[in-house]
C-alpha cells in the first residue's frame, strides 16, 4: 500500500462518460454510431470495439468474471485506489445500470481527490481501464449484474494507494 489517510475529504462531481473525456484512462463500451456488419445470414449486427485488451502480459490470460454489486450511496467517500499494471480491466453492466467509475492517470499513486476524475454511465455503457490506470472498486449506482474481463496470472496485478486528502463522489 502506498500513501496514508489523512485530512477530511474534497467534493468530486461525477461527469457524464464521454469516450473524449475518458480517453486518457481507457476506452468507454458503448454501441457506436457506425451500421457495423451484417453477420448470421442478417439477423444480427456485429460492432467490433476493441481488438487488444492486454491481457497476456508476464503470462497473462483472459478471465470473466461476474460481479455482483449493491448499489451505493451518493455522496460515497474515496479514500483508496488501485491499479493493474499488467492488464487493462473491464466493466459491462448485464441490462440498464449506471455505475461511477472514478480515475487517475497511470504513473504515480495519487495522494489527493484533487488528482481524480469521476464518471458516472448512461446505465448501458462500460469501460476498459487501461494498463496503469488507478481507479477506484466498482461503485454501482443501481444494485446488480456486471461482466468483469480482467488479466488472470500466477503474478498479483494489484497495486492499493490511500489518498492523504480524500474525496467525496456525488452525484
Amino acid at each position: 500500500m502506498i500513501n496514508a489517510p489523512l485530512t477530511a475529504a474534497t467534493a468530486l462531481a461525477a461527469q457524464p462518460l464521454t469516450s473524449q473525456a475518458f480517453a486518457p484512462y481507457g476506452t468507454v463500451i458503448a454501441v457506436p454510431a457506425s451500421k457495423g456488419r451484417p453477420i448470421n445470414d442478417g439477423n444480427a449486427t456485429r460492432f467490433d470495439l476493441l481488438d487488444d485488451m492486454r491481457l497476456d502480459a508476464e503470462g497473462g490470460r483472459p478471465m470473466l468474471a461476474l460481479f455482483r454489486a449493491q448499489a451505493r450511496r451518493f455522496p460515497h467517500e474515496v479514500a483508496e485506489m488501485e491499479r493493474h499494471t499488467l492488464g487493462s480491466q473491464t466493466f459491462v453492466p448485464l441490462g440498464d445500470r449506471r455505475f461511477v467509475i472514478v480515475v487517475a492517470p497511470a504513473g504515480e499513486a495519487p495522494t489527493s481527490a484533487d488528482q481524480l476524475a469521476a464518471f458516472v454511465t448512461d446505465g448501458r455503457q462500460g469501460v476498459v481501464l487501461a494498463p496503469g490506470t488507478w481507479h477506484h472498486a466498482l461503485m454501482a449506482v443501481d444494485a446488480g449484474d456486471f461482466v468483469v474481463i480482467e488479466r488472470a496470472g500466477s503474478a498479483v496485478d494489484c497495486e492499493v494507494c490511500h489518498l492523504r486528502q480524500p474525496g467525496s463522489v456525488r452525484l
